[in-house]
């Protein structure tokens, strides 16, 4: 029997800074990002798939912000995974500490968890063409 892929892609990069705004303002004269209010997506192909897009996150968020905690890492990577609700049941399993519960959204499913290093990582299991309608019709700031 095959083994079932567990992480698929990179979704997102967030990181921690003093000034957001300041900091996607740079990224955006100096290495020409595209930004928005949440950051910056970058869109990719799937190599299985060429058809199929995908897309990678990036934002900076305010140094204050609570929502890697109880992590004290000043970043945090979501990965895309292939159901989300199994993977959760063999992450218990294994002993994995599961942050919060599954959270449940048009786009997709998430869950965050701490790594061996008590890492704060993020799992989703996106709901993909909602988040290219979402990603199609930003425009940048």
């Amino acid at each position: 029997m095959a083994a079932r892929k567990k992480v698929t892609e990179i979704e997102g990069i967030f990181f921690k800074c003093k000034e957001v705004n300041k900091m996607k303002d740079w990224y955006q004269r100096h290495l020409g990002l595209k930004t928005n209010e949440y950051g910056a997506l970058f869109e990719f192909r799937s190599t299985d798939d060429p058809q199929q897009k995908g897309y990678l996150q990036w934002s900076p968020f305010p140094e204050n912000n609570k929502s890697f905690k109880p992590s004290n890492r000043e970043f945090m990577i979501n990965y895309n995974v292939e159901n989300l609700e199994t993977l959760i049941k063999e992450l218990k399993a294994e002993g994995v500490k599961i942050v919060a519960e599954m959270e449940v959204y048009e786009y997709g499913k998430f869950v965050r968890i701490l790594d061996a290093e008590g890492n704060k990582v993020e799992l989703w299991e996106p709901v993909d063409q909602v988040f290219t309608d979402l990603y199609e019709n930003k425009t940048t700031h």
